[in-house]
């Protein structure tokens, strides 16, 4: 691939993306609706690269959190369903109802803006209202207080109220079940006052699969899109779709008590073989996997040693046979090379699964497989190439 600008880049796998969506609308059946999340930059895959095969797939929605993450699959895909589902300030609700996104919102006030708006442009724009069953971080908060308001949103003329939706906290099945049945007393207050919503939604991926017995009209699985499992009770067929990998810029050797990257942290306790990779925590990967970190060379695991910096980090090859610059090195896979998974990296530097793979920066080239061959890269610092 002479093309790329770097040695450092993300292979996303477009087939297991389409096994993962197609196991997904299997799982739910034909009568729950998909929105596919695909906020933080698709979790690093790259939402616009990845966004097709999902809805090819059986995606009824993309669903991001912000507007200019809608923006950018709208400019994309003229035609797919997008949900915002994070709060989009007044000033901008414009580019909500001229771009025909669907919105998230919690208060009246934003409903009769985008009313006003839909009566400005002659369109009518859709919405999702965001109800607040405990998690006490977007959402308009239980009680017959928020039933009016919905009321009174839903009387507007010149907006289409879509759906109503809320987000388990998953801390457990009581909490869970607490939170479901707030939802559901809720809609059944609405549907009293003759309000009846074409999706209500509360699962994300954990719950989608756990509790199927929420999944109403509609979930939205985001890890497990990209076969990431976080579920402990269900089942669900998942392949991981990513590969992170580098090649080694240079090899030199340290003699014994030598220091390596800053403040020499790492002293060499033998004649080594230090590696340098044009990786680091500008890249995404945690600079906290300092002295825990490891990458695959020609199938062995050559440790990280000092410091890792913003763009390159060390490793000691001492012990690896025909190691020289230009020797590929794995950083994540699905473990079956012996590199290190999604999950491993996530337990070693203290996060969660979703960040590792969301904190992956946009200088980092994507490269889309599809049939083991490169279907597209994109390179958000230089263009898009097909």
């Amino acid at each position: 691939m002479e093309q790329l600008l770097r040695d450092t880049i993300l292979e996303v796998d477009l087939d297991s993306i389409a096994y993962n969506m197609r196991n997904i609308r299997e799982m739910v059946g034909d009568k729950v609706a998909v929105a596919a999340v695909v906020k933080a930059n698709g979790y690093g895959h790259g939402s616009v690269g990845i966004a097709e095969t999902l809805l090819t797939e059986g995606a009824d929605y993309l669903a991001v959190a912000t507007l200019n993450e809608g923006l950018e699959l709208r400019n994309k895909f003229p035609d797919a369903k997008i949900l915002v589902m994070g709060h989009t300030p007044d000033r901008l609700l414009e580019e909500v109802v001229t771009n025909d996104l669907t919105q998230c919102i919690f208060t009246r006030e934003q409903g009769e803006n985008l009313d006003l708006l839909g009566n400005k442009y002659g369109k009518k724009p859709h919405i999702h209202i965001k109800y607040d069953t405990g998690f006490n971080r977007l959402g308009l908060v239980h009680g017959m207080e928020s039933i009016k308001e919905i009321e009174k949103i839903c009387s507007l003329s010149n907006i289409y109220v879509e759906g109503i939706f809320s987000h388990l906290a998953l801390a457990g099945p009581d909490e869970n079940r607490v939170q479901y049945e707030r939802f559901i007393w809720a809609i059944e207050e609405l549907k009293k006052r003759g309000i009846i919503f074409r999706y209500r939604h509360i699962e994300d991926s954990i719950a989608a699969v756990d509790f199927p017995d929420y999944r109403l009209d509609m979930i939205r699985p985001g890890a497990i899109v990209y076969g990431i499992k976080g579920f402990r009770n269900g089942e669900l067929r998942l392949r991981q779709a990513i590969r992170f990998k580098s090649r080694l810029s240079n090899v030199k050797s340290v003699k014994k008590g030598e220091g390596v990257s800053y403040d020499f942290l790492w002293k060499a306790p033998r004649d080594s073989i230090i590696g340098t990779i044009p990786f680091g925590y500008g890249d995404g990967y945690p600079r906290n996997l300092y002295n825990k970190g490891y990458v695959v060379i020609n199938g062995e695991k050559a440790p990280i040693v000092g410091v890792i910096c913003m763009d390159q980090c060390m490793v000691d090859v001492t012990h690896i046979k025909n190691v020289e610059p230009g020797s590929e090195c794995i950083i994540y896979s699905d473990g079956r090379d012996g590199a290190m998974t999604i999950e491993e990296a996530a337990l070693l530097s203290g996060t969660n699964k979703n960040d590792i793979m969301s904190r992956i920066s946009m200088r980092v080239p994507r490269v889309y497989l599809k049939d083991h061959r490169v279907d597209s890269i994109i390179d958000y610092t230089w263009e898009m190439r097909k």
